[in-house]
């Protein structure tokens, strides 16, 4: 039987940490491109911090509930911002910048929320819902970085690996961009019948205890 308390507790607590960790990790892919020469998420209308111009209801909303549900960690995908890496002014090296910006914006979510879960702690706040809020969104974001750098097409991490391979090698690999669709959900699989526990779960205590070390000062001054 399904707990609809459950359900509501889950959403009240990731809601906020799940749209901003996925929204801005894809307008991060945006600002880079642009920087970098491509205007294409400008132009059509993608570059902003607003979570509401990159939610797709399926990715962003339905799919993180589903997952937390399942094997608990709450991630998920927004509308991708269009990047065309023809007008960068140097596409096989750039792309590198511009895949790298997503996890990236993630890294940097991450360490914003343990600073206020520090912050909490230090001004001895007692409201267990704030607490249960920032440690969703250590995790949430721990979990997107560390996911998205998977060395595999459509992933951050396997365009990272296009630009950094020669030329030869990058055109063969970046053809498995067209499996995108099968590989995410290969991925989705592995993790559901926890044959990627080891190595994601590692990974993400790994960037969690890195992000408690950064703001540990916080802690203890």
């Amino acid at each position: 039987m399904i707990d609809f308390t459950t359900i509501i507790q889950t959403v009240t607590v990731y809601a906020i940490p799940v749209l901003f960790a996925i929204s801005l990790h894809e307008a991060a892919h945006g600002y880079a491109a642009r920087y970098f020469g491509d205007p294409t998420a400008s132009n059509a209308g993608r570059l902003s911090l607003n979570p509401a111009r990159h939610i797709d209801p399926f990715g962003t909303l339905l799919l993180p509930l589903l997952l937390y549900l399942t094997i608990h960690v709450p991630f998920g995908y927004a509308k991708p911002v269009p990047v065309d890496f023809s007008r960068l002014r140097n596409p096989k090296k750039q792309m590198v910048w511009v895949a790298l910006a997503g996890p990236a914006s993630n890294f940097v979510m991450g360490l914003g929320w343990m600073v206020m879960l520090a912050l909490l702690a230090r001004f001895g706040a007692t409201e267990p819902y704030f607490y249960n809020v920032a440690r969703a969104g250590v995790t949430v974001n721990a979990a997107i970085f560390v996911f998205n750098l998977i060395p595999l097409p459509p992933l951050d991490g396997g365009r990272i690996v296009t630009g950094l391979l020669p030329m030869a090698l990058a055109r063969k690999f970046a053809r498995l961009d067209q499996y995108g669709l099968y590989v995410f959900g290969a991925l989705v699989l592995a993790m559901y019948f926890g044959l990627l526990d080891g190595v994601l779960g590692g990974a993400m205590q790994g960037v969690i205890h890195l992000l408690s070390v950064l703001v540990r000062p916080i802690f203890s001054s």
